[in-house]
């Protein structure tokens, strides 16, 4: 199996067709997310085409994102009633 790291992907999308689409990539990666952040666990092949795909749909001069790697040696903090990420038994993207 492909190892895996996780990411933070966020975006600000300024027109709401963009949005929508932008919305519809990053579900079809992530394992959790809330509003315009998203957790994602990537291979290296997964993370160049989500890159690729979120190029497809945003306006480089007026649309942001941002695909960030956690660093795997810190531990992950959460509060209130989240969950702690964890990599689970298989991935379905698609």
């Amino acid at each position: 199996m492909s190892k895996r790291s996780l990411y933070i992907a966020a975006y600000d999308i300024s027109d709401d067709a963009r949005l929508r689409k932008a919305l519809f990539v990053l579900r079809n990666y992530s394992t959790g997310g809330q509003k315009s952040v998203f957790e994602c666990f990537l291979t290296e092949a997964e993370k160049r085409q989500l890159i690729d795909e979120v190029k497809d749909v945003i306006d480089e001069e007026a649309d942001r994102f941002l695909l960030l790697r956690l660093d795997p040696r810190m531990k992950v903090r959460v509060l209130g009633i989240a969950v702690p990420p964890a990599d689970p038994e298989f991935f379905y993207v698609g």
